[in-house]
């Protein structure tokens, strides 16, 4: 892929994630963005796209609350991946929506992707073991992502501008 693919995909699927703001869990709006049709061929292509956005997003996430976890020995695996993925949901809003919404929707490529990011969820938090049976991993990883799912987004606190600039201002 060219430099020029890859942004050409970036722009359709920024697009497709900017319509779909008006209704997140509504129809993708995929044959309305014309570029969407012609660089991914079909819905479920592009829900491919979209979950592997996804789980960029979230693998770097992960990776930094586990290191935070690893410095301090009072922080729970499992509370700092699941903060991991409640914030990226929170902070990623019509992302999330649109992938919860379609992923029943989806091919068996897409239902491999989601049984990868159960996976990643359950090792990553230290529920499963790497030795353990795919299929124990998987219904771990599913029953993990289904509480994360039902446990309410963090509301993004809004800080003062007082607030900001003190933070800006060195102590003296």
């Amino acid at each position: 892929m060219s430099w020029n693919d890859f942004y050409q995909r970036r722009r359709a699927i920024d697009e497709v994630l900017r319509r779909a703001a008006r209704d997140p869990r509504g129809p993708l709006p995929f044959a309305d963005v014309p570029e969407a049709a012609e660089i991914f061929g079909s819905q479920d292509t592009l829900l491919l796209a979209l979950h592997y956005k996804w789980m960029q997003l979230l693998t770097g996430r992960i990776g930094i609350a586990l290191s935070a976890a690893e410095r301090s020995p009072d922080v729970d695996r499992v509370e700092a991946v699941g903060t991991a993925w409640r914030e990226l949901a929170a902070a990623n809003p019509v992302l999330h929506a649109v992938l919860t919404t379609h992923l029943d929707e989806g091919d068996h490529r897409l239902r491999a992707a989601v049984e990868r990011e159960q996976r990643m969820l359950a090792l990553a938090a230290g529920l499963a073991e790497p030795d353990e049976s795919a299929e124990e991993i998987n219904r771990i990883g599913r029953a993990f992502l289904t509480l994360l799912r039902r446990t309410p987004l963090p509301v993004a606190k809004r800080r003062s501008p007082v607030e900001l600039l003190r933070r800006m201002v060195p102590s003296g």
